[in-house]
């Protein structure tokens, strides 16, 4: 459901935001603007269950699941209860019409996850962040939203964030990307993370000199679609001291949603690389590790996983889902304590009885592993309420 401001609201909501210029240029824009107003607000309540130890207060794998989180520590099996409202959100799109016959589209969208906040004894006052802002015009998009690596259209409903998350390319980040007849190619901020030699705390390297290098294409037909993408990167890694390193990066993901002639549908992906790191299951691992010599050496994986949606009433539905992640560490350079793999799995149910509400309860399974041979379980029950306008 849209809300749509008319002119006058659209000058007055601009003029507050200091925008609003004495030119004729910009009251012309305003004239051609309309604003739309969309985003949900959603309550989340789990209880999660540990074979081996319970997380910190404060770990954001108690609002969502993380895979690298699961803990692996050997420690007695504990049960922890949140609750949080982190997923709600609001966006706010703009599209301005050219004397071309052109449009503009600007969107701006906010969320509360991942930023600080006020302490549960109080307030719980969660800051927002910024998820998504850019322009389109004509072929081109400008701005931040999600990497062209990744397939929005085939995460399926889930009560928890993202729901497939091991095996799953996620990521925002800021681009340009040129579109055109189910072709997408597009320049994306880079940034490289590093296990060091021997093992030890994630590096955040940010030396990269050129941007990652996206390119996709999809097609589509009432059965569905079908989209493949490519990912080119530079892994780079200076410290100033001991360490200068770069290596190559790649990988592929292919995605399809098939539709099913009762309603129901079936989501997949498969991805595989060298180097792709960050760009998959929320950086359970890095891209690279540093050699012996102060060289990097690319880190391989593959990930993937399955989905099925059925409808059982045209107010009542569910989605079974299985998600997987597999790392080829070379432990002579990184040390056994990194994740070898993930997997989870979960299914749920969900009832609407208007289209703008949405009930529902879901039950989450994951293990993780490290190459140590550690490994560790995540039962989990949630149950949320989503309000949609």
């Amino acid at each position: 459901m849209r809300k749509t401001m008319n002119n006058t609201a659209t000058a007055v909501s601009l003029a507050l935001f200091g925008v609003m210029g004495a030119s004729q240029a910009s009251a012309d824009v305003l004239d051609s603007t309309d604003v739309s107003f969309t985003g949900y607000v959603k309550a989340d309540a789990m209880f999660s269950n540990y074979s081996e130890g319970t997380l910190d207060s404060g770990s954001i794998g108690r609002e969502f699941y993380i895979p690298s989180l699961t803990p692996v520590a050997g420690n007695e099996e504990g049960t922890q209860f949140d609750a949080h409202i982190r997923q709600s959100r609001f966006r706010f799109t703009t599209q301005t019409a050219t004397d071309s016959g052109d449009t503009i589209t600007g969107v701006i969208a906010l969320d509360f996850i991942v930023t600080d906040g006020g302490n549960e004894r109080v307030s719980n006052s969660y800051t927002p962040r910024i998820r998504h802002a850019y322009l389109q015009y004509k072929n081109w998009l400008v701005g931040q939203t999600w990497t062209t690596f990744m397939d929005v259209s085939i995460l399926p409903e889930s009560l928890d964030f993202i729901g497939v998350t091991d095996g799953t390319p996620f990521g925002r980040q800021t681009m340009v990307r040129y579109s055109h007849n189910g072709f997408q190619i597009a320049l994306e901020n880079p940034e490289t993370t590093v296990t060091p030699f021997g093992g030890g705390d994630r590096v955040v390297a940010d030396d990269n000199s050129v941007p990652d290098l996206v390119a996709a294409y999809t097609t589509r037909g009432d059965w569905g679609h079908v989209k493949v993408a490519g990912l080119v990167r530079q892994l780079a890694y200076d410290n100033g001291t001991d360490i200068d390193g770069t290596d190559t990066g790649y990988g592929i993901a292919v995605s399809s949603k098939i539709n099913l002639d009762n309603g129901d549908d079936i989501r997949l992906m498969f991805n595989s690389g060298s180097g792709v790191g960050r760009y998959t299951a929320l950086n359970t691992f890095n891209g690279a590790v540093v050699t012996d010599t102060g060289d990097l050496n690319a880190v391989d994986s593959y990930g993937y996983t399955l989905a099925y949606r059925h409808v059982w009433t045209d107010r009542m539905r569910s989605s079974v889902m299985f998600s997987a992640l597999e790392i080829d560490n070379d432990t002579a350079l990184s040390g056994d304590a990194v994740t070898a793999s993930t997997y989870s799995t979960r299914a749920n149910l969900l009832y609407s009885p208007t289209p703008a509400l949405t009930f529902g309860g879901e039950y989450a399974f994951a293990h993780r592993e490290v190459e140590s041979g550690l490994e560790g379980d995540m039962h989990r029950v949630q149950f949320s309420a989503k309000y949609a306008f």
